[in-house]
């Protein structure tokens, strides 16, 4: 068989014409397309790698600022429960604290309701004592009863401890015509008794004393003098006192001295 030479030649140069023709034409077109393709398939999952990276990061940022968050919050919450705990407490002290101060107040108005009471009470029967005493006395007042009553003030006041008899005598040497001594008297003394307790005064005070005479019933059948603040006075008011005092006890009271 025979090879006809020229036409394997024009067919061998077809091929390479169409080769290149193919090559030129279509398949670096699908070669530029394919790497154009994989070069946006590689953007692309470059991108999705980034915005994967991205996401991690922003879920690993979520993460530590939710784990923060709920550390804040456990964190506040056990400030606000030990804040109320200790506000509980403090409440509570302090509710204690005013039920305590107000049971002592409550006890200490009821003392002074119930002192206040029997002062009252003692009171109120020595006003009734006291005027009976006096009733009686007047009634039974005579000259004999005056005499003696200030002959008992005249020993009273010579009796008298040393440290009365010092700031009496000083406070009655301080008097004057204008501001003397006054000797009151439950009922009107007479001259002679007048004069009897004048002389025991200046006697007392180492020097005459002006002395002025006021009569006072309130001092049942009693003597008192005054001067300059001090006094000294004797009556059966103080007996009447010393019994409501000491109830169970009779004993006699003696002369008091009082600024």
């Amino acid at each position: 068989m025979l090879i006809d030479w020229f036409t394997v030649g024009a067919q061998l140069l077809n091929f390479i014409v169409l080769v290149w023709l193919m090559k030129r034409f279509l398949y670096q077109p699908v070669l530029n397309a394919i790497a154009a393709r994989e070069q946006r398939i590689a953007a692309t999952l470059a991108d999705a790698a980034a915005t994967e990276a991205e996401a991690h990061r922003q879920q690993r940022e979520f993460e530590q600022k939710n784990q923060a968050f709920e550390q804040q919050r456990a964190d506040l919450l056990q400030q606000a429960t030990n804040a109320a705990t200790a506000e509980g407490e403090r409440l509570r002290t302090e509710a204690a604290q005013v039920a305590d101060k107000a049971s002592a107040m409550r006890a200490r108005a009821l003392a002074t309701d119930t002192e206040h009471l029997h002062a009252e009470i003692v009171r109120r029967a020595q006003q009734q004592v006291f005027a009976i005493a006096r009733q009686v006395l007047d009634d039974l007042a005579d000259t004999n009863l005056e005499q003696r009553v200030c002959e008992v003030f005249i020993q009273r006041l010579q009796a008298a401890d040393d440290e009365a008899l010092s700031a009496l005598g000083k406070a009655l040497r301080d008097t004057s015509e204008a501001t003397p001594a006054v000797l009151r008297s439950a009922f009107e003394l007479p001259a002679a008794q007048q004069t009897a307790i004048q002389a025991a005064i200046d006697e007392t005070a180492g020097q005459t004393i002006a002395l002025k005479f006021e009569t006072e019933p309130d001092l049942v059948a009693g003597i008192e003098i005054s001067a300059q603040g001090q006094k000294l006075a004797w009556s059966i008011e103080d007996y009447l006192s010393a019994l409501s005092s000491a109830p169970h006890t009779a004993h006699e009271s003696d002369a008091t001295v009082a600024a």
